[in-house]
């Protein structure tokens, strides 16, 4: 298969994959919230903001399976391939044994949590975290599966089973809810469908990767060292993210528990942004790895510079039409009672996070250039000021201040990238940061200043009518479109890709 038809591909794939997660997304809360007693889905928001703390005992490693698979399929080194994914396996073994410890203790320490939960839904709340959790520990080992088929650039495998996955689980607890079951119930559906994801996931391996066998004997020192020395940074990008939105709504729920539907649900929205850039944008990772193993600098600045430039295109596709209509898509999908409160933190958080995603065909080129080391520094400034904005500024204001906490956050985050992080990596990225901001950043946006103008007179307590915001919106989007088709076809280029694996026998 071409390079370019493969990248399309695996593209198209991955947007099928955040597609069902959008959708289910968008149907679930409103029947959530119709059908559960309003405090009973504030305790299983919070249930599901718990165990996806377990994620971050990735500590990155099916990345770097996948980053290794792409870089040693290039090198045609069969034996990295094999050391690195039993390695890797070994890894998030133990990284699984941790996090149910974890999750233990966490369900026994709920109420000191989250003082304000109602006494009766501790004991469920508790048994929801220790279900739900469970099964997502166990689901870490299973990870490295979908890392390989990211080496080996079958991102149709990982959609087919994560979006089966997505929506048996969507449909248990649709069901519950409307059934009018307990938090525990919904629990078990959720815990259930990991489970069957889970066993999708080895089954594929089997059938696709037939060779590649988790085995002791190829756990070496050197696979241990280069995961380790690959996954630090990894790791504290990760920490740098759970700081920057890990936390968020744990705040909300200690400092304004009242407003935990109004952020969850926003924060649902915003979400959809980060996925739909990062399915598009995190396939650039395998070709990245390539690139770098030819040691073409001045190839992986032309492939940033493009890869950006798309992504302003589509941040503003997405992102304005959630600015101009926070308020009545906030009315519609959940209800009038939660458009005061959320539609101001829904314009915080969309701006907010259109500013961080800016960077992020920059992170997936630096993961797949295995660069990512050089450039630590910058993900925990963004943390760190991140938790300090949030933490103080929601306990002054409640959720409105997490989410200005969230602002300044991305703000650092992309002062961080330009001024610090690409100049410490211009030898391996080869782009200037002027041509970087002025052709990847400051020309697609100006495709947005009908939107602005309207935005900053409604600042200034002088807002347009509603025809000529729809006007500004409808302008502002169709000139968009118009430059974000031309980007598509000239789309980046991307290397020859192998179009197999040595060690890897495929069974189609």
């Amino acid at each position: 298969m071409k390079s370019q038809e493969r990248f399309i591909r695996n593209a198209v794939f991955n947007l099928g994959r955040g597609a069902i997660g959008a959708v289910i997304a968008i149907l679930l809360p409103p029947i959530l919230v119709r059908h559960m007693p309003s405090e009973s889905y504030t305790a299983w928001v919070l249930v599901l903001q718990v165990v996806a703390y377990l994620g971050y005992l990735d500590f990155g490693l099916q990345t770097a399976v996948g980053r290794y698979i792409a870089f040693a399929g290039a090198k045609k080194d069969q034996a990295l391939i094999n050391s690195i994914f039993s390695t890797a396996f070994a890894g998030l073994a133990l990284a699984a044994t941790v996090g149910m410890i974890l999750i233990c203790i966490a369900a026994f320490l709920i109420h000191h949590i989250f003082p304000a939960i109602a006494v009766p839904l501790l004991a469920p709340m508790r048994a929801s975290i220790l279900i739900v959790g469970i099964s997502v520990a166990l689901g870490l080992p299973a990870s490295a599966c979908n890392g390989v088929f990211v080496g080996l650039q079958r991102y149709d495998i990982p959609a087919v089973t994560t979006g089966v996955g997505k929506i048996l689980a969507a449909v248990g607890i649709i069901w519950a809810a409307l059934a009018g079951q307990s938090l525990v119930v919904m629990a078990c559906m959720l815990a259930a469908t990991n489970l069957i994801t889970y066993f999708l996931q080895f089954e594929m391996l089997h059938r696709y990767a037939a060779t590649l066998r988790f085995r002791i004997q190829s756990i070496t020192r050197s696979a241990i060292h280069e995961l380790m020395g690959y996954c630090f940074s990894l790791t504290i990008w990760s920490f740098g993210l759970l700081l920057v939105s890990g936390l968020d709504v744990l705040f909300v729920g200690r400092f304004e528990f009242s407003a935990v539907v109004s952020y969850s649900v926003s924060a649902t929205l915003v979400n959809l942004l980060n996925s739909i850039q990062c399915a598009i944008f995190s396939v650039i990772m395998p070709h990245a790895a390539e690139l770098q193993a030819q040691e073409d600098a001045h190839a992986l600045g032309k492939l940033l510079v493009r890869a950006t430039k798309l992504g302003m295109f589509l941040l503003l596709f997405n992102g304005l039409p959630l600015l101009v209509l926070a308020s009545p898509l906030l009315r519609v999908w959940i209800g009038p009672q939660f458009v005061f409160k959320g539609t101001p933190i829904l314009m915080i958080l969309v701006v907010a996070n259109m500013i961080r995603l800016t960077t992020m065909p920059y992170a997936s080129i630096l993961v797949g250039a295995g660069q990512q080391r050089l450039v630590i520094v910058g993900p925990l400034m963004e943390g760190f000021a991140n938790l300090t904005a949030s933490a103080l500024l929601g306990w002054k204001f409640g959720a409105i201040g997490v989410a200005f906490g969230t602002l300044i956050g991305a703000v650092v985050c992309f002062l961080a990238s330009l001024l610090y992080s690409m100049a410490r990596t211009r030898r391996s990225i080869d782009v200037s940061q002027l041509r970087f901001f002025g052709e990847a950043l400051l020309a697609p946006a100006l495709c947005g200043l009908p939107v602005y103008a309207v935005l900053l007179a409604t600042l200034l307590g002088k807002p347009f009518g509603r025809v000529f915001t729809v006007l500004a919106l409808m302008t502002s989007l169709c000139i968009n479109a118009a430059f974000l088709f031309q980007a598509i076809k000239n789309r980046p280029h991307v290397p020859k890709a192998t179009d197999e694996i040595v060690c890897i026998e495929t069974d189609t």
